[in-house]
């Protein structure tokens, strides 16, 4: 469909917006730019303004949230799963065509302002810069550098900063071991980087389910905080690492100068295997930057007290040993698409339980929905003759040994010393699978 028509409906809609109406409208453009894109080799840039006046048109985020939703979930998020060059070169181009679109608002006057300090005045220069990092080859740190901290950014999401981040911070923190390693994410980070990985983590939030602005204004918080922990740091003291970060939109926004920059092209280096891990790609760029081969696994460090409470968990439900213990997550990360569809949770729980000698811990879920779909699957299992047990990650003392499936409320860094204590780990979302490989 032109554009043309989709900015009729759109500026009809401005009257007496419905979140259907927007919903349905944001899906189609945002879909549009995709096949023409695919389809036509196109680069439509008038849908993509489109896309961005509707996320930031509205006083009420929550209509504002719709269009972004569309921009990201659609359009953003279909470019980077490709981990093709291309896709990689055009997403740059659209995240830096949201940014010049920010920045002419008055909420986006401080992005460029700060853009502009970096000497990135115009859109043309901030995508110049991406790319030119981009299509770099890997470079080496230079012997000089001396850092007495290394900051290393998030991935967002807990599976890829156990698959990359936790692979970064082992192989720096042994090839600088004099310096501080620092790690800036969600705080739930703390609970799979615990005190036992000898990081610190700084806090920061940044909302995958946000608003368009809100996304973007992460980065002036985050820049704040850098600015902090380099502070009287001389240029050979101190490392940022981008493990191909949201919190940069993948490297399109800056935060120190490139001589002190380090990115990490996860989704499309002419330099790596097609075939190799994410870890094992992650491997490779640190042999590159620090000039030493070797191999560091993922890692999760929980805390010791949770671990201390798994290990009595399971030892009150195995007292003998011979049990296998399964911990089962059925969490979906938001994304209703990774779920099998019908009667397969049941079935599969049912079907474990069949076995001799199987104890299973159920994760009780996040959310009205997950949690209303997992105790459905508690009630058709005690309906079909199985003992079942529901409670908190820290009421070992109420546990029943004769229970074959018990619900367990718990955080990120309760499962992973769950998962750390149990034979087996089954689940959709990557967050505790990585865990479990770990």
């Amino acid at each position: 469909m032109r554009s043309f028509f989709y900015q009729e409906q759109w500026e009809r809609l401005q009257e007496s917006p419905t979140t259907n109406d927007l919903e349905s409208l944001a899906q189609r453009v945002a879909s549009s730019f995709v096949d023409r894109y695919y389809y036509s080799d196109e680069y439509n840039r008038e849908y993509i303004n489109l896309l961005c006046e509707m996320a930031t048109y509205f006083k009420k985020s929550k209509l504002n949230q719709i269009a972004a939703q569309a921009l990201f979930g659609i359009v953003i998020e279909r470019l980077c799963d490709d981990f093709e060059e291309l896709q990689t070169e055009t997403y740059n181009r659209v995240i830096c065509q949201v940014v010049n679109f920010l920045c002419e608002l008055p909420e986006g006057q401080e992005i460029q302002s700060q853009l502009s300090d970096f000497d990135l005045h115009t859109e043309e220069l901030l995508y110049e810069r991406i790319e030119t990092i981009r299509l770099s080859p890997d470079r080496k740190l230079q012997a000089s550098i001396k850092p007495k901290k290394v900051l290393v950014l998030s991935r967002v999401t807990i599976g890829a900063d156990v698959a990359i981040t936790s692979v970064i911070c082992k192989r720096v923190s042994k090839f600088y071991p004099e310096a501080e390693i620092i790690v800036f994410g969600n705080a739930k980070l703390k609970q799979v980087f615990g005190s036992l990985s000898g990081l610190k983590v700084h806090e920061l939030s940044y909302s995958r389910r946000g608003g368009l602005l809100e996304r973007f204004l992460t980065w002036l918080d985050l820049l704040k905080k850098i600015r902090a922990e380099i502070a009287g740091l001389s240029p050979a003291e101190f490392l940022l690492i981008d493990p191909d970060s949201r919190l940069t939109q993948l490297g399109v926004l800056p935060l120190v100068p490139l001589q002190n920059y380090c990115f990490f092209n996860s989704r499309g280096s002419k330099e790596y295997s097609v075939t190799a891990s994410i870890s094992e790609l992650t491997n490779l760029w640190l042999d590159n930057i620090l000039g030493e081969q070797e191999f560091c696994y993922p890692s999760v460090w929980p805390e010791s007290s949770n671990l201390q409470n798994a290990k009595q968990f399971r030892k009150t439900i195995d007292p003998e040993g011979s049990t296998t213990l399964i911990t089962l997550n059925f969490g979906v990360g938001g994304n209703t698409r990774k779920r099998v569809g019908g009667n397969f949770e049941v079935e599969l729980v049912v079907a474990l339980l069949r076995q001799p000698n199987i104890r299973l811990i159920l994760d009780l879920g996040f959310g009205e929905e997950e949690q209303g779909r997992i105790k459905a699957i508690m009630r058709t299992v005690q309906q079909q003759g199985a003992t079942v047990q529901a409670l908190n990650f820290g009421e070992i003392g109420k546990i029943k040994t004769s229970s074959q499936l018990l619900g367990v409320e718990c955080t990120i860094g309760e499962i992973a010393a769950l998962i750390a204590v149990s034979d087996e780990f089954i689940g959709y979302d990557s967050a505790c699978q990585h865990i479990a490989a770990a």
